[in-house]
């Protein structure tokens, strides 16, 4: 994917963090828009519609996560999360929210240049795609058909659903709230011993080594994620 060119909405008020990015990613080709604040940063999303935006959580007139809330109600564009909070529950709930990735600050520019690019590599709606690839891995969706290597894998309709679900959202972290909601329902989250087991059903079937998952992902305390 050639991301030269692609726009960088960066919401942050802290200038220096503002200069560094902006500078940072120009150099990468990537055109960049700022806002210092929450109300500048919605105004500015609606106006310009950016392939990305670089949200911080601490903003002078609004919580990052109501700002994301409110990106979501009216859009898809990927959002990844820069904050100082260190808190585990944020992180959890930005991710339960709609954010596709999150950094903490203080960060390395190598590290956030490789978290967009993982979140370019991973925005486009795989879920209209009807055959999925994972390495070794295929998912066709039209057939619900899964393959290892070429050979048929037969799955559980509950094994097969959470499969989809986390291939059509490839690469980025879905929470155990998110998982256990879409498959069982809401109000789930006492269940989530049922999420451990049938992960681990799936490892079983489509990793080489199920104790050393390279495609199933864990993310602990918060969720898993398929790459």
């Amino acid at each position: 994917m050639n991301e030269k060119g692609k726009q960088i909405l960066i919401i942050d008020d802290e200038p220096q963090i503002q200069r560094l990015l902006k500078v940072s990613l120009s150099v990468h080709g990537y055109e960049v828009y700022e806002a210092s604040n929450a109300r500048e940063g919605l105004v500015t999303m609606n106006q310009v519609k950016p392939d990305l935006i670089i949200l911080d959580l601490g903003l002078p007139d609004s919580d990052g996560i109501d700002v994301l809330t409110k990106v979501r109600e009216s859009s898809k564009i990927p959002v990844l999360v820069l904050t100082a909070r260190e808190h585990e529950n944020d992180k959890i709930l930005a991710f339960d929210l709609g954010a596709d990735d999150y950094v903490t600050k203080p960060f390395g520019m190598g590290e956030l240049l490789a978290r967009i690019r993982n979140v370019f590599r991973h925005s486009s709606d795989a879920g209209e795609e009807e055959v999925l690839r994972f390495g070794n891995i295929t998912v066709d969706q039209e057939n619900r058909d899964v393959r290892v290597n070429g050979s048929q894998v037969k799955l559980t309709p509950t094994e097969y659903q959470l499969l989809t679900l986390l291939a059509q959202n490839k690469g980025k972290i879905l929470t155990h709230h998110q998982l256990l909601s879409t498959i069982w329902g809401p109000h789930t989250d006492s269940n989530s011993h049922y999420l451990r087991i049938y992960v681990g059903q799936l490892r079983k079937k489509l990793e080489q080594d199920p104790s050393e998952p390279i495609h199933i992902i864990t993310e602990p305390g918060v969720g898993y994620k398929l790459v």
